[in-house]
C-alpha cells in the first residue's frame, strides 16, 4: 500500500512539473521593491508632491521637498575633481576672494571659452563685455537693470573666486549657472573674462565684515 502511494505521488509530481514547465507565465511574480520597479513619473515643470517622494520632516516638523539638487560634495560624471568649499551665504561670498582658478590658464581653449561666454553670458553682458547685451540694449531692452560691465575697474579688480561664487550661486538679478555650465566650464569662462580684461587671476577683493555681503540691493548682473 505504501509503495503504491509513493508511486502515485511521484507520478503526480512529475505531471505537475511537466505542466508547469510548459505553461506560459503571465505574471512576473511579487515585486520586492515596487518603487524601483514602477517609476513615479511626473510632468515637466510640475511641482512635486512630497507625499509621493518622501515623508521626511525637518527639525520644525515641516515636510522636506525634493529640490532636484545632487547630494552636497558629489561630483558630476566627467567633471573635474574639484569641489568649491564655500556655501551660498555672506561668509562664503567674503571667503570666495581667496579662491584661485584651479585650471592651468595656458592650457585653456580660449575660442571654446569665448563660445561658452557668448552662449551663456553675452546676452546680458554683451559680446564686448561692456554690459550692453541684447537684453539691455542701452536701457531699451526687456531687462530691468543694467548688467555688470566687465570692463569697469571694479569688475577688473574682482577676484576670480568671487566671480565663480556668483556664477555658481547667482548674485542679485543673475541666477545660478551651475546647471548650464560645468565646474570646468565656469572656470574657463572666468579665465576668458580675465584675459579680455587684461588681468591675470583678478585682484583679491578685501573681505567685507558686515552681514550685508549677500544682501546687496539688486543692481543687475
Amino acid at each position: 500500500m505504501m509503495k503504491r502511494f509513493f508511486i502515485i505521488a511521484i507520478g503526480v509530481a512529475g505531471i505537475t512539473a511537466v505542466v508547469s514547465c510548459n505553461k506560459t507565465r503571465r505574471s512576473p511574480g511579487r515585486t520586492y521593491m515596487p518603487d524601483m520597479t514602477y517609476s513615479r513619473a511626473y510632468e515637466t515643470y510640475t511641482g512635486l508632491d512630497s507625499n509621493k517622494f518622501t515623508n521626511d520632516t525637518n527639525v520644525a516638523g515641516k515636510k522636506i521637498f525634493y529640490n532636484h539638487m545632487p547630494v552636497n560634495g558629489t561630483i558630476a560624471r566627467g567633471d573635474m575633481l574639484w569641489i568649491y568649499p564655500y556655501k551660498n551665504d555672506a561668509e562664503g561670498y567674503n571667503n570666495s576672494a581667496s579662491v584661485k582658478n584651479p585650471l592651468n590658464v595656458d592650457s585653456i581653449n580660449m575660442p571654446e571659452a569665448d563660445r561658452l561666454y557668448l552662449i551663456n553670458c553675452g546676452i546680458c553682458h554683451g559680446s564686448k563685455l561692456d554690459g550692453n547685451g541684447p537684453l539691455w540694449k542701452g536701457g531699451d531692452g526687456p531687462f530691468p537693470s543694467a548688467p555688470k560691465n566687465f570692463m569697469d575697474d571694479a569688475m577688473k579688480n574682482m577676484a576670480e573666486g568671487t566671480m565663480y561664487h556668483s556664477v555658481t550661486y547667482g548674485r542679485n538679478m543673475m541666477g545660478s549657472y551651475a546647471s548650464q555650465l560645468s565646474v570646468k566650464q565656469r572656470w574657463e569662462v572666468i579665465a576668458f573674462i580675465k584675459m579680455k580684461q587684461g588681468v591675470t587671476g583678478g585682484a583679491a577683493a578685501p573681505a567685507k565684515t558686515d552681514s550685508t555681503a549677500a544682501t546687496t540691493p539688486a543692481t543687475g548682473k
